[in-house]
């Protein structure tokens, strides 16, 4: 059984109509609901580090908070609020590195699964850590790097449904090495029985929704590097400061072809045309988060996606930012303006690796743009996020996992939303 968890203030950002919507989640019956799992960036494992650390390894639980606070400061944030990540020995490497919560977030993943139904999931991009699939180029062979991300972890997740498929978008991690690399992937998961996709970018309907769903799997990391975008800074008091130019990207990220040079229209075309109730936009970058580090990437991404999705989706999911959010945007800022429902945005980021949120950016963000609300917001934290629909409403549930890897699941936030698509 799955415990119930308070909500903790002080640990996340929560508005209060947020939290009175959460006292008023609809009551779902398993029979009436289609329900089903999102979670991202889950492929940080024990056996595939960075070539840095292997190199240099942090010997000392010292050396490691050391370069912590460093970090802390460097980004920005209020130095009084300051947090370790859990940490694991590296008995090979010799030293430290963060913890993974690969293994406990699908361990709470199986049993959250054996209380409530999940007919399917969302897994959201950076499948695999630090740079992808490699082709061997790294001494280790693709398949064993496959089975121990993919096949180990996840054994078991969702065979009590029938047709049961995690449907996968790719991320910017999942393109580190090469496009061969991440064709790999994509390959390996078009004939996986558990995981699905088909192609980079593509629509499906999950056959236990029985056509009520529609999943719109973009990849966000091509579009991106399609888009150029500046890096990301911040001042001192978390406000953006302007970047001076384009962000690092990958070369072979770029758009390669016809189709993914047009996959804005294209999803823009597929939106408008979808005979589905629910229509759901999958991808990796955020929208809206509060890390503090990924808002030129979010504004790049709203300028071309947020007219559309405020027109025809119900709501955006998306990882990359290691934390769990909920928020909305009321649409104003679109050329048909402001919705009587605000478009849903579900950040399902933490499941492998933690990282702190920005208190100080988020504080900025909610007086710079009044068009989005955030109900929830907690970093350092591990979990995923369940979503439950029924008629015209749904909700979404945020579930943690704690940190000493007993892979327990613990509901930390409901938030209930409303159908909104055309």
């Amino acid at each position: 059984m799955f415990k119930m968890k308070p909500y903790l203030a002080a640990a996340s950002i929560a508005l209060m109509a947020g939290a009175a919507c959460a006292e008023t989640a609809p009551d779902q019956s398993a029979d009436e609901t289609i329900s089903f799992l999102a979670f991202g960036d889950s492929g940080y494992h024990y056996g595939y580090q960075k070539k840095s650390l292997w190199e240099k390894p942090f010997r000392t639980l010292d050396a490691v908070e050391a370069d912590e606070r460093k970090d802390w400061i460097e980004d920005k944030h209020n130095p009084s609020e300051f947090q370790m990540p859990s940490l694991y020995f590296h008995p090979e490497m010799g030293g430290y590195i963060m913890r993974s919560g690969q293994q406990p977030v699908a361990d709470a993943m199986r049993a959250y699964c054996n209380e409530k139904p999940c007919e399917f999931a969302l897994m959201l991009g950076d499948n695999i850590y630090p740079d992808g699939a490699t082709m061997g180029t790294d001494g280790v062979d693709d398949a064993k790097r496959f089975e121990d991300i993919f096949t180990i972890p996840y054994k078991g997740l969702g065979e009590s449904e029938e047709g049961f498929r995690i449907y996968t978008a790719l991320g910017n991690h999942d393109w580190h090495t090469s496009r061969e690399g991440a064709m790999a992937q994509v390959d390996y998961m078009e004939k996986s029985d558990q995981f699905y996709m088909d192609g980079i970018f593509y629509t499906v309907k999950p056959p236990s929704a029985k056509g009520e769903v529609e999943l719109f799997v973009i990849d966000t990391e091509v579009m991106l590097s399609g888009m150029g975008y500046p890096e990301a800074l911040l001042n001192d008091d978390g406000s953006e400061k302007k970047g001076t130019g384009p962000d690092d990207i990958d070369p072979w990220a770029m758009p390669a072809n016809e189709a993914e040079r047009n996959m804005v229209p294209w999803l823009e075309e597929a939106l408008k045309n979808s005979t589905a109730k629910w229509k759901f936009v999958v991808a990796h970058h955020p929208l809206w988060s509060t890390g503090g580090s990924k808002f030129e990437q979010a504004r790049a991404l709203r300028k071309v996606l947020l007219p559309m999705l405020c027109e025809y989706a119900d709501a955006y999911f998306a990882g990359h930012e290691h934390s769990l959010e909920i928020h909305t945007d009321s649409c104003e800022t679109t050329p048909k303006g402001k919705r009587d429902v605000p478009l849903l945005h579900v950040l399902s980021g933490a499941a492998a690796k933690e990282r702190a949120t920005h208190s100080r950016f988020a504080a900025y963000q909610a007086k710079a743009y009044p068009q989005q609300t955030a109900h929830f917001v907690r970093g350092m934290i591990w979990g995923f996020t369940h979503v439950e629909l029924k008629g015209d409403e749904g909700v979404v549930r945020v579930i943690s996992t704690p940190t000493d890897s007993t892979g327990v699941p613990y509901e930390e936030f409901v938030f209930p939303f409303k159908h909104r698509s055309h």
